[in-house]
């Protein structure tokens, strides 16, 4: 629907009372995207217009504005329809313009609202409208109501008698009851804050052990149950599990209902209690029951999808090896083990299968096709996908390496979702002739080089970092999820001369259409050499290049500044900066120095404030810099491969895997990943495990028990050191790490390494 401005100055008058910003900040950032800028463009290059609005924030105002703009057209067509109808009073009509829930509006709606036909329909067809009207007046006090409701029977009509007459009077009355916005609002708000959600064990499986058994005999409150309970429950109830029903307060409910429905005395009292408890029991508690159930779903849903967004936005931004030749390998037993080696840019090498676990014949043989590789592509890395026969090829790796004297780190790298890629029709454009277990060796490489590059290419769905994920509303996963995706892409920026096209389709203003458009291009003319070359691309016009082209790089480019995360579009800008401190802008890019005599209120205009230039800045004091940390990895125990080997007590070293609702996952070295309950993450109150932990950060653990035969571990972190947790927090995005004594090893950081979740063997 396309907004007046009468219609868009009350949106944004609604959105600026929601969120407490200034009034320009939500006109200027609405101006912005109906002018179709992406919201990584807004955050980063239009500081001035929004007041320095991030990207959550100008999020929150893109999805105000999408749902006021849709309410606004159900409004016009409601409004339309009554009006048609010609029962529009402007009581009625001023109730639907100042509404500001779509639920509300409905309510409002609903006796107006096209029905099939009904008892209060077949009711009013026999006649029996001005019985329903005399009932509800409720002026009549003496007499019965057998004898008020006897001239209203009639045969021909199937009104035999008056009981009959007064059953459908009541019909009427019950659905005109049941459509009072006023009265569906009490009973929504009572069973929301005091109904009560029952499980029960279906009958047929009151004898199967089962993951849903603490549920067999449980209730909570409806408005407190957490996400991954009322995700659990619903999935024991689809799967025919449990049964599920709501109690609620239905005394109550019914008393606030009779008393608005009843007025005094009358006769008809007693047919009017029978009409309020009919409008409950016949039309409102199911439809209320199901709009709460589902309204408790979308609650959850909400928020297993913002942990799932927290833990994929950690995973995207893990820090690279960069551009170091890396031996992938994905294990196997039987079928051997897929090694594949890739160039420091990630283009495929060579690869060979070997089998050192299926018998000592074929070990010599193994160990020499891993050596030819390593020594034939100096190789820098060794990265180990660490699914089935990970830890068996671990060792294998170390061993051969330290017998041929060789001393290259050995990561173990997670191998979730490189199946679905080695499937995906990107890896069949990449690799036409490869099988799919060489295109996963492939990546688990490329995915030690570049963890965004190579996972973007994944369905985040099938990267493990999430909770229920299968079971929350499949929409509204991938649209947070794509966002999620969207901002790491860009906050990182993109080489645009070794981008995949899946890469560049994340960069704002692209999409898959531009960026294969990009990627055939740059195979059909060579590398890019400055960004103007994108307006050569086809379908790529101004537009997309004012949002894609500063987050765009090309090293080595024809200009400085095309490395860099300063937009063309303040290019000139730069330049006079270098003039005014009489050096090249070449000069201006290389020595970050220079940037430090910069005076930034000399540069300030009506079109450049000094959020623009403090971020100018910044870049040419770190030009090209990535912005993500450097690599840390967990010392894991090489005595420690299986679960038979905890012992209760030990204390451990580990890499947080994922983060629930209800505690975190973290990897200790066995093919099973460990437990800490939200209780044992620290030794304070957490409400939100994402406030302790994050996905990738390392923690020291102590085992509090192990279960081989159930593959259950139970870990604390609060537990692991004398009076408090140890756990290291995980640096912001834009903080400076720490700078840690450098391995030898190749220049590599094997330190960092460490620090990131990264198992490494020199």
């Amino acid at each position: 629907m396309a907004l007046n401005q009468q219609q868009l100055a009350a949106i944004e008058k609604i959105i600026t009372e929601e969120t407490g910003l200034r009034q320009g900040q939500i006109s200027n950032t609405v101006n912005l995207l109906q002018e179709g800028a992406t919201v990584p463009f807004i955050a980063r290059y239009r500081k001035e217009q929004t007041g320095e609005l991030d990207e959550v924030q100008i999020r929150t105002i893109e999805e105000r504005l999408a749902y006021f703009t849709e309410l606004e057209a159900r409004r016009q067509t409601i409004l339309a329809s009554i009006d048609e109808q010609g029962k529009l009073t402007p009581e009625l009509q001023a109730r639907i313009e100042a509404t500001r829930q779509k639920t509300e509006l409905e309510d409002l709606y609903l006796p107006y609202k096209p029905k099939r036909r009904t008892k209060a329909t077949i009711a009013k067809e026999r006649g029996l409208e001005p019985l329903a009207d005399l009932m509800a007046a409720q002026e009549l006090t003496s007499g019965s109501a057998l004898e008020a409701a006897a001239p209203f029977v009639d045969h021909e009509k199937e009104v035999p008698t008056p009981e009959t007459a007064l059953e459908g009077a009541g019909h009427i009355l019950a659905e005109r009851l049941a459509d009072d916005a006023d009265c569906r609002a009490m009973v929504r708000r009572l069973t929301w804050e005091q109904g009560v959600m029952v499980t029960k064990v279906a009958s047929d499986k009151k004898e199967q052990v089962t993951k849903f058994e603490m549920y067999y005999d449980y209730q909570e409150p409806l408005k407190e149950i957490p996400s991954h309970r009322m995700l659990a429950m619903r999935r024991g109830e689809k799967e025919e599990v449990l049964r599920l029903s709501l109690q609620v307060p239905q005394a109550e409910i019914l008393a606030g209902l009779k008393h608005r429905l009843i007025k005094g005395e009358s006769v008809f009292k007693p047919w009017l209690e029978s009409v309020a408890e009919d409008a409950y029991k016949r039309l409102i508690a199911t439809s209320i029951e199901v709009e709460l159930r589902l309204q408790a779903k979308d609650l959850a849903d909400e928020a297993a999808i913002a942990i799932f967004a927290k833990n994929l936005k950690n995973l995207l931004l893990a820090p690279p090896a960069g551009g170091r030749r890396v031996l992938g390998i994905d294990p196997g037993l039987r079928t051997g083990s897929k090694l594949a080696a890739v160039d420091q840019t990630g283009r495929f090498l060579e690869h060979v299968t070997i089998y050192p676990h299926t018998g000592a014949g074929r070990v010599d043989q193994a160990r020499a096709d891993l050596l030819r590789l390593v020594e034939a592509h100096g190789i820098e890395m060794i990265a180990i996908g660490n699914g089935t026969a990970g830890r068996e090829m671990e060792l294998f790796t170390k061993e051969t390496l330290a017998k041929a004297g060789k001393h290259l780190p050995v990561v173990m790298v997670s191998e979730a979702g490189a199946s679905i890629y080695s499937a995906s029709e990107i890896a069949r454009e990449e690799f036409p002739e490869l099988d799919l277990t060489v295109r996963g060796a492939i990546s688990i490489a490329r995915r030690l080089q570049d963890p965004l590059a190579e996972l973007v290419k994944v369905d985040p769905k099938s990267i493990g970092v999430g909770q229920y994920q299968h079971d929350v509303n499949q929409a509204m996963l991938k649209k947070s999820l794509d966002e999620v995706v969207e901002s790491g892409v860009n906050y990182v920026g993109v080489d645009l001369n070794t981008a995949s096209w899946a890469l560049l389709s994340y960069v704002a203003g692209v999409g898959p259409a531009l960026g294969k458009a990009i990627a055939r291009h740059r195979d059909e003319n060579g590398p890019f050499s400055s960004r103007k070359g994108l307006l050569k691309v086809s379908r790529f016009g101004a537009k997309a290049f004012e949002q894609a082209a500063g987050f765009l790089r090309i090293r080595g480019g024809k200009h400085p500044l095309d490395n860099s995360a300063v937009h063309p579009e303040r290019y000139p800008l730069v330049e006079q900066m270098a003039k005014d401190l009489g050096v090249s802008l070449e000069e201006l890019a290389k020595t970050p120095a220079l940037a430090e005599k910069i005076d930034l209120k000399k540069y300030v205009s009506d079109q450049v404030g000094l959020p623009t230039l403090r971020d100018i800045l910044e870049e040419l004091k770190k030009p090209g810099r990535d912005p993500r940390q450097q690599f840390q990895t967990a010392d894991f125990r090489d005595d420690i491969r299986e679960i038979s080997d905890l012992q209760e007590g030990m204390i451990l070293q580990g890499v947080v895997t994922n983060v629930t609702a209800f505690g975190a996952f973290v990897d200790i070295g066995v093919h099973q990943d460990g437990l800490v309950h939200v209780s044992h993450l620290a030794n304070r109150f957490i409400k939100d495990p994402n406030d302790a932990v994050q996905v990738g950060q390392v923690v020291k653990v102590k085992v509090l028990s192990a279960d081989p035969q159930r593959k259950r571990i139970a870990l604390s972190i609060k537990e692991s050191e004398p009076g408090g947790a140890a756990v290291r927090k995980a640096a912001s995005p834009a903080a400076q790490p720490k700078q840690e004594p450098k391995s030898t090893t190749g220049g590599l950081d094997l330190s960092a390494l460490k620090k990131s979740g990264f198992r490494v063997r020199s």
